[in-house]
């Protein structure tokens, strides 16, 4: 268990929270949740002992092993990536490296022999002899195949050290496990994998992640941070999502009386709990439905940007059409032989486990690079919007963002611009702000603001929900979600595709897949399945 009393952190005259007493159980699963800036990983790093706080102490339960996913990708290069894993363990790797050294003694004593015994009752306590098949089926199911894992770390790519300090930090079942945007990187198989680890781990997690699907499936409770403040719900994501807005409706209806609004809301939970029910999650941790209750749901404070596409005119029935598009070089296939028919009103996901294939595919019909082979033509009534996954050459200049947006502006009043920099939350001084300093996520913002200004009739978006906070990805999804145009688009948010998404199109090295179905239904299919195996062997 881990016990927060009285924390605050402040930096000069700003304070990120205070005041904050709250405590971590066993058994539950706390996602922590808060705008960009608000201090998730702060917290985090508060609750390991990275970061001392202003004020308060962090209380852990004496005995309890905490392990923390590293962010460091450099830490361990000269090291083995099996021995990285379980370098995880500290006590256990430790006894392991003092007793390997006294075997290597060349004047073995008696003492040693001695030392070496106790250590080695230790050692087996510890379930040491299973080290190393542990570490290497986390490592497995992470994505990293056996002949990697005796290189050194420094051998890998960043995505394969990524996967390697998460089995580090899921490795010997800690007691404690932080997390700190663990998704990060990891394809839809991993997650999943992730996703079914966490709801089975016994034990107390605390993560900070922006997938609301990873969320939803292995939370019990929501962290919340908001204001200066910091409380825990009982629910995942959606639960406190949902039921925030509902609770915020309610406030806003003075004519309702209070028994029918609690009515109102028990009959939600009943609804929430059938549904979650249902899920992977609930079966393996039934308590988070025997928590909910009315005194749960409270209004958020949250600030959600206005994201509204609205095209200028009605597309024709020519959408978008290639004939035998290609692109390869001596390092992957990206796509090869893609016929493809878009049909108005399409809500297009592309994947790929050939990393890059879609952002190339996008950059090839958007005339970024050069058509290698084949050829694509656009429909003449087609008016798109594209949001790149690198936006970085849109801000190589020192206008403000009133002058930066009013470079894609027909209108060029001010008080025009200003409203679509508004609806993503740029107000006042912060529109005067230079666009060459802005964060990723105030450029992605900007972005979106430049595509609402262009009233599209087709949307196309590369991973949109990056450097996005949870609050502007709701927003972004919701507004796919009621856009009635065409939509083009590839993303590892999960939740985001499901929930917008009806024709999914996959790049493989042997061709393409096309299938009219969600991507749930997508994934879990059997003959899709097989036919995916096909198509990579």
């Amino acid at each position: 268990m881990i016990s927060v009393d009285n924390l605050s952190l402040k930096f000069g005259k700003r304070t990120l929270f205070e005041d904050v007493n709250l405590k971590f159980t066993p058994g539950n699963c706390y996602g922590v949740i808060g705008a960009n800036g608000a201090g998730k990983s702060t917290f985090l790093k508060i609750l390991s002992g990275e970061q001392d706080s202003t004020t308060g102490t962090i209380n852990i339960t004496p005995g309890q092993r905490m392990a923390v996913l590293k962010q460091n990708h450099f830490e361990f290069d000269e090291v083995d990536v099996l021995k990285t894993v379980i370098m995880g363990h500290k006590k256990l790797f430790s006894i392991m490296e003092e007793k390997d050294a006294i075997y290597m003694k060349a004047d073995f004593s008696e003492e040693d022999g001695i030392k070496a015994s106790e250590l080695e009752a230790e050692f087996a306590e510890m379930d040491g002899w299973n080290a190393e098949s542990d570490a290497a089926a986390l490592l497995s199911g992470l994505g990293i195949s056996e002949d990697l894992h005796y290189l050194q770390m420094k051998e890998l790519a960043g995505n394969q050290k990524v996967r390697v300090l998460l089995a580090q930090a899921l490795f010997g079942n800690p007691d404690i496990l932080i997390l700190d945007e663990p998704t990060n990187d990891l394809d839809t198989e991993t997650i999943n994998w992730l996703e079914d680890f966490l709801v089975n781990f016994k034990n107390l997690v605390i993560v900070v992640s922006h997938d609301r699907h990873f969320l939803d499936a292995v939370s019990t409770h929501i962290v919340d941070i908001d204001f200066g403040k910091i409380r825990i719900y009982s629910g995942n994501y959606t639960f406190w999502y949902e039921s925030s807005q509902l609770a915020a409706k309610q406030k806003s209806d003075q004519n309702k009386k209070i028994e029918e609004k609690r009515k109102e809301l028990q009959e939600f939970i009943a609804r929430f709990s059938a549904n979650v029910a249902k899920s992977k999650q609930a079966t393996a941790r039934k308590k988070m439905l025997e928590k909910l209750n009315v005194d749960d749901i409270q209004p958020s404070t949250r600030k959600y940007p206005g994201i509204i596409f609205k095209p200028e005119r009605e597309a024709g029935d020519q959408i978008f059409m290639t004939e035998g598009l290609e692109l390869k070089d001596e390092n992957a296939i990206y796509f090869t032989d893609v016929n493809l028919m878009v049909d108005k009103g399409d809500k297009i996901a592309f994947i790929s486990k050939t990393k890059q294939a879609v952002t190339k595919f996008f950059q090839t019909i958007m005339e970024d690079i050069p058509v290698q082979k084949g050829s694509f033509k656009w429909g003449v009534t087609i008016n798109k919007a594209y949001l790149p996954n690198d936006n970085s050459k849109y801000f190589q200049t020192e206008l403000n963002l009133i002058d930066w947006l009013r470079q894609y502006s027909s209108n060029q009043e001010e008080a025009y611009v200003r409203t679509f920099l508004g609806r993503m939350l740029f107000t006042g001084e912060e529109t005067l702000k230079k666009a060459s300093v802005l964060s990723g996520g105030e450029k992605v913002r900007c972005m979106i603001s430049r595509m609402m200004l262009q009233n599209p009739n087709l949307l196309l978006m590369d991973e949109p929900t990056n450097h996005l906070d949870l609050e502007s990805i709701t927003a972004f999804n919701n507004a796919i979600i009621e856009f009635n145009g065409t939509v083009l688009l590839t993303s590892y948010d999960h939740a985001f595709v499901q929930s917008t998404a009806n024709r999914i199109i996959e790049f493989t090295p042997k061709g393409t897949i096309d299938r009219r179905m969600p991507y749930d239904d997508y994934l879990e299919s059997e003959e899709i399945k097989a036919l995916r195996d096909k198509m990579y062997s």
